[in-house]
């Protein structure tokens, strides 16, 4: 990457941290932080002023799943919202108990939170919970699927995954599909 343009000023910073924890009950926790400030003080239309540096937007999330990927317990803290009613956002999350982390997740937060059913800033951390779990419980579900039954759960996600590609050719060639080229 080039180095930046010189005598930039910051607008706004946005800090967003998970991490994933196996529990003894065989549960995993995903949790989730996202947190907005400014450099400089601000008005809040409608609420009134945010000195410079203090959160705008300060949530936390966590999803707790099962080796399957689905959601059974799910808890949110707003710390900072700009406005009041943002707190109403909290309660409609609940609707993601039951559902996969795995295909179809993120149709199923769009259903059940697009738009006005919920919080923008809530949704998008729940959109990457999926990326969290998978890295989390892969090396569990590595142990379990020891037998090489099954396909790595990120074949065809991604570039390096490509069913036709050299890497897993090379690292699972099991899974390896080969392109006739004639």
């Amino acid at each position: 990457m080039r180095p930046p343009v010189p005598d930039r000023q910051l607008l706004h910073t946005r800090q967003v941290h998970y991490q994933g924890y196996e529990r003894p009950d065989g549960l995993f926790d995903l949790e989730a932080t996202l947190l907005d400030t400014k450099p400089f003080d601000i008005e809040l239309e409608g609420e009134g002023p945010l000195a410079a540096d203090q959160p705008l937007h300060g949530m936390r999330l966590r999803v707790s799943i099962d080796m399957q990927f689905i959601v059974h317990e799910l808890e949110v803290a707003m710390d900072h919202a700009p406005h009041g009613e943002c707190q109403a956002a909290r309660e409609p999350m609940r609707r993601m108990i039951g559902c996969s982390m795995r295909k179809g997740w993120r149709l199923a937060i769009e259903e059940r939170l697009g738009k006005v059913q919920g919080c923008a800033h809530l949704r998008e951390l729940l959109m990457n919970m999926g990326t969290v779990a998978i890295q989390s419980l892969s090396l569990r579900i590595k142990q379990v699927n020891a037998d090489d039954s099954r396909p790595p759960m990120p074949l065809g996600g991604c570039l390096a995954w490509d069913p036709t590609g050299p890497m897993v050719a090379r690292i699972h060639p099991r899974f390896h599909v080969r392109l006739d080229k004639g």
